[in-house]
Formats: C-alpha cells, sequence, structure tokens
C-alpha cells in the first residue's frame, strides 16, 4: 500500500526568522502539520489553504496528546496518502524526541526527512551574547538534559562535566537547579563559577539571569524565572555583559 511521508522539522528556538529555508518549503507543500508548544505560531502562517493543524503540545507534567498518540498520528495519516510535517522546536534530534519517531516512522515502512533545526542550546546564549566557545575562555562544550524519566538526572556523569568540558549548556533544568548546582559542587566545581539562566530565549520576552553557582538558586526563585529556560555555567557567561546586542524585556513574559 502507498503511504505518504513524514518530514520531521526543526522549528527553531523562537525567533521564527531563525526557521530554516527548507523547513519553510516543507510547511508550505504539507497537507498535515503536526505543531509543538514551542513553536512560533507565525510559522503555521506559511502553511497552505486546506492544511490541517494538530496540536501536541506538551508542557511540564501535561501532554496535551501523549507521545504514544503523536505515533499513531504519523501512521494514521501517512496511511492516508498525505505529506505530514511533523514540527518541533528548535532540533528534532535534540532533546526533541524526533528520534523515538523515525524508529516507528522506519518501523511502519513510512518514508521520512529529518531536517535541522537551530537548537536553543546554541541560540538562547547566542542572543544573551553568550558565546559557547572562546579561544580565551572555553574550547569545549557539552549539551545535557536537567530532566530525566525518573525526575533528577541522576544518570548524567556530574564528575566528568565538572571536570571535562569548559562549558555546560543544561536543557529543560530550571526545576532541578537546586539539584543540579549540588551535585557540580560535590564533584568539584568552584562555588563562584558563572552561571545564566536565560528565560525564553530568542523571543521578544526574553530575560538572562546570571549569578554563580553558589548563588543562582536564590536569584532564580526571587525573580521567579519560569520555563522555557536554558542554563548555561562557565567562564564564558561573564562575556554576556560585554557581548548583549539583543534588547531583553524584564516584565510581561508571555509563552503560548
Amino acid at each position: 500500500m502507498e503511504k505518504g511521508k513524514v518530514y520531521i522539522v526543526g522549528a527553531g528556538p523562537g525567533d521564527p526568522d531563525l526557521i530554516t529555508v527548507k523547513a519553510i518549503k516543507c510547511i508550505a507543500e504539507a497537507d498535515v502539520i503536526l505543531y509543538d508548544r514551542l513553536v512560533n505560531r507565525e510559522l503555521l502562517l506559511y502553511g497552505k489553504p486546506g492544511a490541517e493543524y494538530i496540536y501536541c503540545g506538551k508542557a511540564p507534567g501535561i501532554h496535551c496528546v501523549p507521545q504514544e498518540g503523536i505515533h499513531q498520528l504519523l501512521i494514521s495519516k501517512s496511511m492516508e496518502r498525505k505529506t505530514i510535517v511533523r514540527l518541533k522546536g528548535g532540533d528534532p534530534f535534540i532533546f526533541g524526541r524526533g528520534g523515538e519517531e523515525a524508529e516507528v516512522l522506519a518501523m511502519h515502512g513510512i518514508q521520512f526527512e529529518i531536517v535541522p533545526g537551530i537548537t536553543s542550546g546554541i541560540a538562547a546564549p547566542a542572543y544573551a551574547g553568550i558565546p559557547l566557545t572562546h579561544r580565551e575562555w572555553g574550547s569545549s562544550f557539552a549539551i545535557v538534559t536537567g530532566h530525566c524519566v525518573t525526575g533528577k538526572p541522576d544518570n548524567i556523569n556530574w564528575n566528568h562535566l565538572t571536570h571535562g568540558v569548559d562549558t555546560i549548556v543544561i536543557y529543560m533544568g530550571l526545576k532541578n537547579l537546586p539539584y543540579i548546582c549540588k551535585q557540580l559542587r560535590s564533584c568539584g566545581m568552584k562555588p563562584e563559577t558563572p552561571i545564566a539562566v536565560i528565560e525564553q530565549g530568542t523571543t521578544g520576552f526574553q530575560r538572562t539571569i546570571t549569578g554563580t553557582i553558589d548563588s543562582i538558586v536564590a536569584i532564580v526563585t526571587r525573580e521567579q524565572v519560569a520555563n522555557p529556560a536554558m542554563i548555561v555555567i562557565g567562564e564564558v557567561v561573564n562575556l554576556s555583559e560585554k557581548l548583549s546586542w539583543f534588547s531583553e524585556k524584564t516584565n510581561d513574559k508571555e509563552f503560548a
């Protein structure tokens, strides 16, 4: 039986101008678009008349459509011989569960393509004036998740991260920030190590909060920082004030 094709597309980190040309072409040709919570709604305007839009948003602890339900939608829509775009925030293969969805499609013999997107772990620091690498301050960085299936990221080798890389970028770590800071200190990271938390990166509501491993939890609590947020740890954070170029807002926060 002939089946449709699925494009697993990265929508970028929030600023709609950071979408790729290929991603726009895929959206414009799609019969069905399954999109996530952090996808900028402006991107849906590239869809063609008559396209079907299915919201698959996930907030922390709240899933509009369970992952298994998304898998079933991809399968059923492809069986209708439709062209499908699975539109995901950032890059689909970096903490986007794009790999899981591609596995399901491959298992069912459904054609698919992966369209990479700019991930927030690179874009948000850039908009905050934080270069993840710098010849004097950091020649390596690691991207890790701050949230695992069990809750706290206790399966991460924090000792290796502390001593093995110059800069650590943490996705989905705001809730577990106290635990993360405790683990880094226990592995020997200096308490005065700079850390930044970037709220709603690359959007008009971006806000960057800086501190140290010892102070950041209290600062984030006081400032009522909310998800989505990226965490950057390392000496490159000190460049933020000098290299800051993006106009940030400090109130009226909103992210649909």
